[in-house]
């Protein structure tokens, strides 16, 4: 016979005192400035352009927040959606994002990753931007498609007048995401439309034409009809696009919406469904008359182009290493805080050369995106000049091939925890291949390194003087000089073995100068002597915690 009454003592979970909560189990990384806690990053701003400390810390400050963290998640997951017809059947060709996308647009528009290099007359402008840059990169792949176009663009459109008016709307530290036009706009947003389905990278293939509405020439007004296969940011409010004119192939500005506030003639047929950068929407598109301004001289828009992607190869290789330190940090923080066996993860002895080989990529790819934005600030150097002409395609080449590998190996040193969705290393996953892709492949990067040392042979002087003075103190580094030397005699039947070589002895000799002994000593040991493996952690003989000490956020 029951009474009601509960008791409490029978029916306590007998189990509940041999339940303890574990104590192994790794918070997320937050609570820790990027910026200020990355040596090679505040080594850069500190040397080059102190100035911009506030700014970078700022934007440091924001890499690990638990909130933006959910913001790139969220605008991940909650992909873009085409419309292309309103309510009542008028087309607008309107692509809808998350809330989730414009805050993370506002954050990096209004910090001015996209226009610093531009807006200021202080020295180290694009050193100090590629710090912004790295760091934007650590926090969201889909959005710094936008910025880094913008970054690009800006000197094409400030070299016309008649396109001055876009140039400031780029310039703007801010984001205004009203579709309507410029004008009436407190800042502005562009867009690449280069591809077409058939063509490829081969631009002067495109059979997209434009004719003049009157007179011909800079600024004029064309009408462009044709297609484009790859269409990034499809809601900017204007694209640089080529297509064939009488001259030749020539480089045009569309806006998306004209004066009047009508929509101008271009169709977006529909969104691509893509591995990663699922935030940003990548557009197939078609023009139909589409009202446009001629960019330079018709004939010369494969040129005008190929200027904007020194700066769009330079931004990928400095996000490539951005996206490097932001799997890195997670690598580290993860294995510090882990235990097993009695240690944690990252000074057992399987793990510790892993991690230490890791923080060697990471360096190695930081210093030498950081030389060639260095290179732009000295745009008067005729040194320089030829260094970056050379490099931004080496570091573009060899940076992008490497962070694929970089992003896979930390998802092993993390396991099962970093393969789940709410993990950030997904992301950095599925976003590391495409680095490779845009702005040239890595074919198109070696072709243009052949193509620099045939037509200019010269080029190679400035980057040799970067690699004789560590080359003086490392047998190793000299052999890898030698090489080189010889090889850039007949770059076309070398290929990429010289490229990657060049890249090698560069980030070698960078790290010689930049780096303490034991990480240059490491990577020269590892990267171009024998004994170094095809997969992270075949160090061997090094100390692997001097090198995990460099690399950790402090």
């Amino acid at each position: 016979m029951t009474t009601g009454v509960v008791d409490h003592e029978h029916t306590r979970d007998p189990f509940a005192q041999q339940r303890p909560v574990p104590d192994n189990l790794i918070s997320d990384l937050n609570g820790v400035n990027a910026f200020s806690a990355d040596i090679i990053a505040s080594g850069v701003i500190e040397q080059h352009a102190p100035w911009a400390w506030d700014r970078a810390e700022q934007l440091g400050d924001h890499v690990w927040d638990p909130r933006v963290l959910k913001l790139a998640r969220d605008a991940e997951r909650n992909l873009p959606q085409l419309r292309t017809l309103d309510r009542l059947g008028n087309e607008v060709y309107d692509v809808d994002f998350h809330p989730a996308y414009h805050e993370l647009m506002a954050l990096g528009f209004g910090s001015g990753v996209h226009s610093l290099a531009w807006t200021t007359d202080q020295s180290g402008a694009h050193a100090a931007r590629a710090v912004l840059s790295y760091l934007w990169n650590q926090i969201d792949g889909s959005t710094a498609c936008p910025i880094g176009m913008a970054y690009a663009s800006i000197p094409i459109l400030r070299s016309q007048s008649e396109l001055a008016p876009w140039a400031r709307a780029l310039e703007a530290e801010g984001y205004d995401p009203a579709d309507i036009p410029v004008e009436r706009k407190t800042a502005g947003t562009i867009g690449y439309f280069m591809t077409e389905k058939h063509g490829g990278s081969d631009l002067r293939a495109n059979v997209t034409v434009a004719r003049p509405v009157g007179p011909r020439g800079p600024g004029e007004a064309y009408l462009v009809n044709g297609h484009k296969w790859f269409a990034s940011v499809p809601m900017s409010d204007a694209y640089l696009t080529v297509a064939q004119t009488q001259g030749g192939v020539s480089c045009l500005l569309i806006p998306r919406r004209l004066p009047d506030g009508s929509l101008n003639r271009i169709r977006i047929n529909r969104l691509k469904d893509k591995l990663g950068n699922k935030a940003n929407a990548s557009s197939e598109i078609e023009y139909h008359d589409a009202h446009a301004f001629l960019v330079g001289e018709e004939g010369k828009g494969v040129r005008t182009i190929l200027s904007s992607a020194e700066y769009t190869r330079l931004d990928f290789a400095v996000g490539s290493a951005g996206l490097m330190r932001a799997a890195l940090s997670q690598a580290l923080y993860y294995n510090d805080h882990r235990s097993a066996f009695g240690s944690p993860l990252s000074q057992l002895p399987i793990q510790a050369p892993v991690l230490a080989d890791l923080a060697l990529e990471w360096a190695a790819a930081a210093h030498l995106g950081f030389r060639v934005a260095r290179a732009e600030d000295a745009p008067d150097n005729p040194a320089e000049k030829l260094l970056r002409r050379l490099l931004t395609p080496v570091a573009k080449y060899w940076n992008c091939r490497r962070v694929p590998s970089v992003t896979e190996e930390v998802i092993q040193s993390i396991g099962g925890n970093g393969y789940i969705e709410e993990h950030p290393c997904p992301r950095y996953y599925r976003e590391a291949p495409l680095n490779a892709i845009w702005e040239g492949t890595s074919n198109m990067m070696v072709m243009d390194v052949g193509r620099v040392l045939t037509r200019h042979p010269e080029a190679f002087a400035p980057v040799r003087d970067v690699i004789r003075p560590a080359a003086a103190e490392h047998p190793l580094l000299a052999d890898a000089l030698a090489e080189i030397e010889e090889l850039v005699l007949a770059p076309e039947d070398t290929a990429r073995y010289l490229v990657t070589r060049i890249a090698l002895a560069v980030q070698a000799a960078l790290l010689v100068e930049h780096a303490p002994t034991v990480v240059a000593d490491a990577f020269i040991a590892s990267r171009l002597g024998s004994g170094w493996g095809p997969v992270y952690g075949t160090l061997r003989g090094l100390d692997f915690q001097a090198i995990i000490d460099f690399a950790r956020l402090a």
